[in-house]
């Protein structure tokens, strides 16, 4: 049996200087090394004619939609907090914390600061479990139960403005809701759905919760569809009823979708305007009674005359600051039911 060894230096054959030693990477990995940053010249495949900045290049029309219209406002807003702007434009000095000192001595902030945080503690729990109830009624395979999901996602397409007007309609003293309740004699005089502070609020509060329930309905749709049945069989066989079984098997099996449609929900309850404007009309309720936070940030901020950008800037860093600590809640509320 022959056995073939490497040539040596006396053997005649001629050694390449340009061939690598054992070990050492050849010429093209080891310019691709010096090339910059980017995937381990040892790879192989397309990964070796892969470009660091290429990654970014792909990324760079999200990246500059994010910094055009988030990071910079956001930026701008904070920097405007402590000035004296003027919403259109103009010379602009720095006032300090003059603006949160203002803010929190404001009653109007405070009344706004209640509505908005109200809105969200009644707004949000119904979210959470209304939707997922749907949800478990419309989940099975009937006849036609399509229609009927699609019956409960139809108001998800309409625009606010529209539901809006449809609500004053049907709310108003001569509406729907006060004829027909007045023709069955179950009131004598109209009920104040569209003039009462407390009414509008909890009328506003329906609206989101009508609008809102087909498409988070969706959300519980998928969520169930990973819940195992031998779940719910096991329980059946146990005696457990259909209570029994949406507490103990339903909930803990969709608890992260809950997590996630409560804290979508309080975003968006924070955030409500168009309810308020809508039912409420341009002062947000006899005497601006039933503003919200961003409701109230248009009318100290955006007022051509007497309106005051810098100090609409601070309420607005408030309510980011309630926002962010809404999220940060959930968030911790979430890991510790997933430890």
């Amino acid at each position: 049996m022959t056995t073939l060894s490497p040539p040596t230096k006396g053997s005649g054959v001629a050694v390449s200087s340009r061939d690598p030693r054992p070990g050492e990477p050849s010429g093209r990995r080891r310019l691709l090394r010096a090339l910059g940053p980017g995937p381990s010249a040892d790879a192989g495949g397309a990964a070796l004619y892969r470009r660091w900045w290429l990654p970014w290049l792909w990324m760079s029309p999200a990246i500059i939609g994010i910094t055009v219209f988030g990071l910079y406002p956001f930026l701008n807003t904070l920097l405007l907090s402590f000035t004296d702007a003027k919403p259109l434009g103009g010379a602009a000095s720095f006032v300090g914390l003059d603006n949160y000192t203002r803010m929190l001595g404001d009653s109007d902030f405070w009344l706004a600061t209640r509505n908005s945080v109200l809105y969200a503690l009644i707004v949000v729990p119904l979210m959470v479990i209304l939707p997922l109830t749907l949800a478990v009624l419309v989940e099975k395979n009937l006849p036609g139960i399509g229609f009927f999901r699609s019956a409960f996602y139809t108001p998800v397409l309409a625009s606010s403005v529209v539901v809006g007007l449809s609500w004053q309609w049907l709310l108003s003293d001569q509406g729907l809701v006060n004829t027909w309740l007045q023709k069955a004699h179950i009131i004598r005089s109209a009920i104040p759905f569209l003039s009462d502070s407390w009414l509008i609020l909890l009328c506003a509060m329906g609206l989101t919760l009508w609008k809102g329930l087909g498409w988070y309905m969706i959300f519980y749709l998928a969520a169930l569809g990973n819940v195992p049945k031998e779940l719910h069989e096991a329980a059946a066989v146990d005696g457990a009823g259909a209570i029994r079984r949406f507490w103990h098997v339903t909930m803990p099996g969709v608890r992260t979708s809950m997590m996630l449609v409560g804290t979508l929900t309080g975003i968006g309850s924070l955030r409500v305007f168009t309810e308020i404007y809508m039912l409420g009309g341009a002062t947000g309720g006899p005497g601006g009674a039933d503003r919200t936070l961003p409701f109230y940030i248009r009318d100290v901020a955006l007022d051509p005359l007497t309106g005051n950008a810098g100090y609409g800037s601070a309420v607005s860093v408030a309510l980011f600051v309630l926002t962010l600590g809404l999220t940060l809640l959930a968030q911790r509320l979430t890991k510790e039911d997933e430890s």
